[in-house]
């Protein structure tokens, strides 16, 4: 007898797929098992353009731990790899490489999967980006306003 299958793990989300942001409506809204706040340790947040970019470092990132219906988490997984421009493992045209990492949720340690900026990114945000003090997407500082002339 073979043992039971792994359940697929849960995602770790820190931006745009966070409840109530717009790819959370898009990809997740209805797919849900569970959603909790998480946060993940030896990361770093930088802003994008109208989208964060994590990083390894020595910071903490909140966010959120989501399990999507087991049934729907391999075209899910498709189409969140495809959103972050994931094209698989160590390939040099990621955006985003997927990781396994651990996340505290509840107060324990909890294995997920969550998308990380490239190595080539990851240098370019740490030479050029611009930080999220704090970590949070959610509470960043609203960018200026336009300036009229």
């Amino acid at each position: 007898m073979s043992p039971a299958a792994e359940p697929p793990l849960p995602f770790f989300v820190y931006g745009t797929l966070r409840p109530g942001q717009r790819y959370y409506r898009r990809f997740l809204r209805g797919r849900t098992v569970s959603e909790r706040p998480a946060l993940l340790t030896g990361a770093l947040l930088y802003d994008g353009p109208g989208y964060p970019y994590a990083i390894a470092g020595d910071g903490t990132i909140t966010g959120s731990l989501i399990e999507v219906e087991p049934a729907d988490h391999a075209e899910l997984l498709a189409a969140l790899d495809e959103l972050e421009g994931y094209v698989g493992p160590g390939h040099p045209r990621n955006t985003y490489d997927r990781l396994v990492r651990e996340v505290l949720a509840d107060g324990r340690r909890v294995r997920c999967l969550t998308y990380l900026a490239a190595p080539r990114l990851a240098r370019e945000l740490r030479a050029t980006g611009t930080p999220i003090t704090g970590g949070d997407w959610l509470t960043r500082p609203a960018p200026p306003a336009p300036r009229t002339p």
